[in-house]
């Protein structure tokens, strides 16, 4: 990548051009994707009781909730909380309300 990234939140939001399906209930807005070795960046967006199935992080991922809350096995995490999830860790995530959060991971996610 070339350029700083930025994005205006207010205008994903409204597109419905902007978003893909994701998992169920789950759609994704990528803004950084690379090859399935590598980084990526995404605005995933959770309608009311979405759920991520379990997955292991392969590396590191980054979740900062931006709207809403979701919950995972660490607790309720609501708008302005950052989760950093290590290399090795597990986890399912539920949203009861919906919610958005960026998530940058530093290698694809593998579903159990």
């Amino acid at each position: 990548m070339n350029s700083p990234l930025s994005f205006d939140l207010d205008i994903i939001k409204s597109s419905p051009h902007a978003w893909a399906p994701f998992h169920e209930g789950i759609q994704v807005h990528w803004l950084v994707q690379t090859d399935n070795t590598g980084y990526s960046a995404a605005l995933l967006k959770y309608a009311p009781g979405a759920a991520a199935p379990l997955h292991e992080h392969r590396g590191y991922e980054h979740i900062l909730v931006l709207e809403g809350s979701q919950q995972d096995d660490n607790g309720l995490h609501g708008v302005g909380n950052l989760s950093i999830n290590p290399p090795g860790t597990a986890h399912t995530v539920f949203s009861e309300d919906g919610c958005i959060v960026l998530a940058i991971w530093e290698k694809p996610v593998r579903f159990i």
